[in-house]
């Protein structure tokens, strides 16, 4: 078995999933990059690596079990999993419909859940499993589905750190706040302005931010710390008036 840890990322393409799988590779990790999107996740890998960084593009669903085992099974060891895959839309509670609520689910929960399990069956102790839940898991205005399944990324989350830590395995979430990526860039100007001016510092958080904090959580260094949320959020979590 080779010594180079390897660490996996879905939702790697872009945003918040391409920040970690880039910041994982300059900390030394070999990082099989996951995405179901090929034609934007391999122009970003090919990047990182024409950056002397040791990455590889998997294309796969995280909701399909048969293909994320074959892109785990493909390497010799599992480090660390970081599950990023997400999905976000907007609406409110009286006009959401079951497709919509099941589809965000599916994506966010069972897309976390999959992959945070397959990985666990191949983990050694010191294994690390990261997810991405987010400050929304607090409440929200327009996006109760979301809501819904963030805080219940939040719940697996503990549940896995509970049953994996007799393995040695820990399992953590970053939870972002309002972050600057192609999903909420695809908002109106004017709307994505009004969000930034809500953050304590007047602006969104950028992925390298969010970046920081999952490799934080996927670092060996962190033996001692599980079944933790760990906020990134400038501080609206707190709540209150900045004097």
């Amino acid at each position: 078995m080779t010594d180079t840890p390897v660490a996996f990322v879905t939702g790697a393409a872009q945003g918040i999933g391409l920040a970690a799988a880039e910041r994982l590779a300059r900390d030394g990790f070999r990082v099989v990059a996951m995405d179901r999107n090929a034609e934007r996740l391999e122009p970003a890998v090919a990047e990182l690596c024409a950056a002397g960084l040791n990455v590889k593009a998997a294309v796969a669903d995280v909701c399909q079990r048969a293909e994320v085992v074959a892109v785990i099974a493909a390497e010799p060891r599992v480090d660390a999993m970081v599950c990023a895959a997400g999905i976000y839309n907007d609406a409110t509670f009286l006009d959401l419909d079951e497709t919509r609520f099941r589809q965000m689910l599916e994506v966010n929960v069972m897309g976390t859940f999959i992959p945070a399990q397959e990985a666990a069956r191949r983990m050694q102790a010191g294994g690390r499993i990261v997810t991405i839940s987010s400050r929304g898991a607090l409440g929200g205005t327009r996006f109760a589905h979301y809501v819904s399944s963030k805080a219940a990324v939040i719940g697996l989350t503990r549940a896995m750190a509970m049953e994996l830590r007799p393995l040695q395995i820990a399992v953590n979430s970053v939870a972002p706040g309002f972050t600057d990526t192609p999903m909420t860039r695809s908002a109106p100007p004017e709307m994505f302005a009004a969000w930034e001016q809500l953050e304590p510092s007047g602006k969104a958080a950028s992925p390298a931010d969010i970046a920081d904090a999952i490799a934080f959580l996927a670092s060996p260094a962190t033996r001692f710390i599980t079944g933790q949320t760990l906020f990134v959020d400038g501080g609206k979590s707190l709540g209150g008036l900045s004097i």
